[in-house]
């Protein structure tokens, strides 16, 4: 049977298998032998090629079912999602905690190095600082609990731990199921560092090209 191309790598990739354009210059060594099972299997009204119990696969499917369509294309994100999670960490293993105790852990140490500037050139650093407690806040609200006392008892407990040791680790966040305040490290939420940088990177990046446009030139045609 013919295959797509990617299929065909993929094929090639978990049976050890070379790709050749032509049939007379197949050599032995170009077969694929590491297949210890081969099905072809009915799946619904479909017919499913199996191809298991391969030696050190480089290649491999993940089979969804759904009852819907939209189901079916729900459950493909979410696992696209988590793969691209489990990617990031593999290539910069660090994680951060989550539940808005790094943004609001950010802001607090902004909101401190802020008091050593003077001039209008501590506003920047009160900006963004202002601005990272937008998701604490967010979850704060999605929660049902009470948005300022949730965040400004959040607030406290970062600036209270900065005030006492500037090296301090300040792990506590919002619980996003109950709502109350809770060690991310006893919980276990955590989030991937480089997805955490390239976010801030990019808010920041953006403000700052919005603050540098001068004026706005219309491309539509007044009407007379």
């Amino acid at each position: 049977r013919r295959l797509r191309k990617t299929d065909n790598n993929r094929v090639a990739k978990a049976t050890g298998a070379t790709i050749v354009s032509r049939t007379d210059e197949i050599t032995e060594s170009d077969i694929g032998t590491r297949c210890g099972l081969f099905e072809v299997r009915k799946l619904g009204d479909e017919y499913f090629t199996f191809l298991e119990e391969c030696e050190n696969p480089k290649a491999c499917t993940i089979l969804l079912r759904g009852g819907s369509k939209d189901v079916l294309n729900e459950v493909e994100r979410n696992l696209q999602d988590a793969m691209q999670v489990v990617r990031n960490v593999v290539y910069d293993p660090k994680l951060l905690p989550g539940g808005g105790a790094t943004e609001m852990a950010v802001s607090a140490g902004l909101m401190k190095a802020s008091l050593k500037i003077e001039g209008v050139a501590q506003w920047p650093f009160k900006a963004v600082g202002d601005a990272m407690e937008v998701i604490p806040r967010t979850l704060a609200q999605n929660c049902g609990v009470s948005v300022i006392r949730t965040v400004t008892e959040l607030r406290a407990k970062h600036a209270s731990a900065i005030t006492a040791d500037p090296d301090a680790k300040c792990t506590w966040g919002i619980n996003g199921t109950t709502g109350k305040l809770v060690e991310m490290t006893e919980l276990g939420i955590w989030e991937p560092y480089s997805v955490k940088v390239q976010t801030i990177k990019t808010a920041i990046e953006s403000a700052c090209m919005i603050l540098r446009i001068d004026d706005i030139v219309s491309g539509s045609k007044h009407k007379k």
